[in-house]
């Protein structure tokens, strides 16, 4: 089943943090509002969503954020909350037929006890199209009030219509120093957390958790959880948590992404930083592609358009760099690629930047698109083929290398084109050659 009534997931999901079989991040999840205090910014005290969800009159929105910073905590506190009916579906296991169940439930408590309903669709981004759509006269009606929460950006994964009448609420990461908290707070928590056991745990150990998670507070929650459990107690009862533990209990975690779009921000910052010509801001995002696990193609063909579309003709040598690196890469594979690919990336950051070719074929394409596509000129058309001369074609074409320095005036623009002037140098680097 895709959806359940919250007496039988979120509100026993709430007694069951309690529960010693839980997970610790489970166990520490924040009960209250005033517990919710990592994400002061969209819920602390005297903020709209503070006082909608105090007065219960919360409206349509997503939550979006990475994982680990709350969207689920903050749905639960909401169920506690409210006097509404509180469904909630997984987008993950739920199809089209459970949305209409739960509209058709929410139709009949509204019809026969003027009871509200709030439907709370985690991993909402996973709905498609067609899903959404179903979605969307229940929540534009009012019917219900729907939260939905997503790791992924709601503006490329949630339709527009839905994202119209909902309000969005970004959730960040958690600071390394909020972590550290919440860490300091589950190990003296003796009701919820692990107080009740004795544990010494190095300062390092606990910066380094809080570093490892990456923003995610149930990650590092974990990552705690597994050291403290598998370190056996000394003599006098005390489990001592040392940097190497944790490390391994952490799997030497290298930063990836937290996120899914993510992966565009990165690609982002690792173009932009070439392109701004600063080669160790190029080197950072390069590794940090590397670690997140980007394949040596996708990496390659990034490196190989930007020396096309922010370097060009200004050094050609740039591509030939660019495809060599792709090919060479390719060949060795990770780990060596990444030397291949840094050294690519550092010639390209300090090339000389141009974009001209970029805008050259810009305007020629508006040219195709907006004016009328006139004949190609007599002289241009192929003569290849017998009888081609009688039609006129290449008529009085006038072979280059048979004038001085091989060139000579002559139009190759079709009419009303021609003395357009698509590509025009910028001066830099070699283009100095080729501007008048």
């Amino acid at each position: 089943m895709g959806v359940l009534p919250v007496d039988n997931l979120f509100l026993n999901a709430l007694e069951d943090n309690l529960s010693n079989e839980a997970p610790l991040a489970e166990r520490m999840r924040p009960l209250s509002l005033s517990e919710f205090e990592e994400q002061s910014t969209i819920v602390g005290p005297g903020t709209l969503l503070r006082r909608s969800i105090e007065t219960d009159s919360i409206q349509s929105i997503i939550l979006y954020g990475p994982p680990g910073s709350g969207k689920t905590t903050l749905a639960r506190i909401i169920a506690r909350l409210t006097r509404s009916r509180f469904a909630t579906i997984s987008a993950v296991m739920a199809g089209v037929a459970d949305l209409r169940r739960v509209i058709e439930e929410a139709r009949e408590l509204r019809a026969h006890y003027g009871q509200k309903t709030i439907l709370f669709i985690d991993e909402i981004h996973r709905f498609n199209k067609s899903q959404q759509d179903a979605l969307l006269p229940a929540v534009e009606s009012g019917l219900i009030t729907l939260i939905g929460s997503t790791t992924e950006n709601p503006m490329f994964s949630v339709i527009r219509p839905l994202l119209s009448r909902t309000r969005l609420y970004r959730l960040t990461s958690l600071s390394d120093q909020a972590i550290i908290r919440i860490l300091r707070r589950s190990l003296s928590d003796k009701e919820r957390g692990l107080g009740k056991f004795p544990v010494e745990i190095e300062p390092d150990a606990v910066t380094y958790l809080a570093r490892a998670a990456n923003g995610d507070a149930r990650s590092a929650l974990n990552y705690l959880e597994l050291a403290v459990l598998t370190s056996p107690p000394d003599e006098n009862g005390t489990r001592e948590i040392s940097l190497t533990v944790v490390q391994e209990a952490s799997q030497r975690h290298v930063p990836g992404y937290n996120k899914s779009d993510e992966h565009y921000d990165v690609i982002s910052a690792f173009i932009k930083s070439m392109r701004g010509s600063d080669p160790q801001a190029a080197l950072y995002w390069l590794a940090r592609l590397i670690y997140a696990g980007e394949s040596v193609e996708f990496i390659s063909r990034r490196i190989i358009i930007h020396a096309c579309e922010d370097v060009g003709l200004a050094d050609p040598q740039a591509l030939v760099q660019a495809v060599s690196a792709a090919q060479a890469a390719s060949m060795v594979g990770f780990p060596e690629a990444k030397i291949i690919l840094a050294q690519a990336a550092i010639y390209i950051s300090l090339a000389p930047k141009s974009n001209s070719v970029v805008k050259a074929i810009d305007r020629a394409m508006e040219a195709v698109e907006k004016e009328r596509a006139n004949p190609v000129p007599p002289h241009l058309k192929d003569a290849s083929y017998p009888g081609a001369a009688s039609l006129g074609h290449g008529a009085n074409y006038k072979y280059p290398h048979n004038y001085p320095d091989h060139w000579v005036k002559q139009q190759y623009l079709p009419e009303g084109l021609e003395n357009r002037i698509f590509y025009e140098p910028s001066g830099q680097g070699e283009e100095r050659k080729t501007k008048k």
